[in-house]
């Protein structure tokens, strides 16, 4: 990795540092002065950290260790839309509701997007969900959003960018190259065509009475870690021969 990646790296584990140790501070303010509830507080800064996270890493392949014209990437999260399918349409045995549906068919659609949309040049290339933390349950529900997606970008390439894994497996033990669980799997075998690459920030099996944002149960965030994650995106925009 060269040098200003390095740097940059340095600066999200700094912003990491920061965030888990305030935390604590800003569910209490938050819960005092406006009456947030605890949980949806620290659910929420630990997301939008995770995406902070996501979003710089991407930002870092391109521009700093690839040195790529920053102008050709656009990361975004707009709705795309997800047309109905026809064929399912043709089975509605309601004439009057097939009738209604096919004369109105511009407004049946599903307004669907992930965390990160990765656009170069204007086409879209990498999608990547960002989680706090990821379980099985959870798997179900990012695997149908990408496989809706491949309905429109058939060569999108899916990740999942998870600061902590409830994956069970060595999805928080490996760094590179994890061999996954049985249960994900499982899940995945059903979704042949989403190739779920699944990068994990923090090591350790998530446990829900060990919270990051309790200092005794701190996990660190490393520079090894999240110089796979660059890594892994600097694969795909190679592996879309953009880079």
């Amino acid at each position: 990795m060269k040098t200003a990646t390095r740097h940059r790296l340095d600066d999200l584990i700094e912003k990491y540092n920061h965030t888990t140790e305030v935390m604590e501070h800003g569910a209490a303010k938050a819960v005092k002065e406006d009456g947030r509830a605890y949980g949806g507080f620290i659910r929420a800064t630990k997301g939008k950290l995770q995406e902070y996270i996501s979003n710089e890493l991407i930002h870092i392949a391109w521009n700093v260790e690839l040195a790529n014209d920053p102008k050709r990437l656009a990361v975004n999260s707009d709705k795309i839309r997800i047309p109905i399918k026809l064929e399912y349409v043709q089975t509605i045995r309601d004439r009057a509701i097939k009738d209604y549906i096919l004369s109105n068919i511009q407004r049946y659609y599903y307004g669907l997007s992930v965390d990160k949309h990765v656009f170069i040049d204007g086409r879209m290339i990498l999608g990547i969900e960002c989680k706090a933390y990821t379980e099985n349950a959870m798997i179900k529900r990012i695997l149908v959003d990408f496989h809706l997606l491949k309905t429109k970008v058939p060569n999108l390439l899916c990740y999942l960018f998870q600061l902590e894994s409830q994956l069970g497996g060595d999805y928080s033990s490996e760094i590179k190259n994890p061999k996954g669980s049985s249960p994900t799997h499982t899940l995945m075998s059903y979704f042949s065509d989403v190739d779920l690459r699944v990068i994990t920030l923090l090591s350790g099996e998530r446990k829900v009475d060990q919270p990051i944002n309790k200092a005794k149960h701190f996990k660190a965030l490393t520079i090894d870690r999240l110089e796979v994650a660059v890594e892994s995106i600097i694969d795909g925009f190679r592996e879309c021969k953009v880079a």
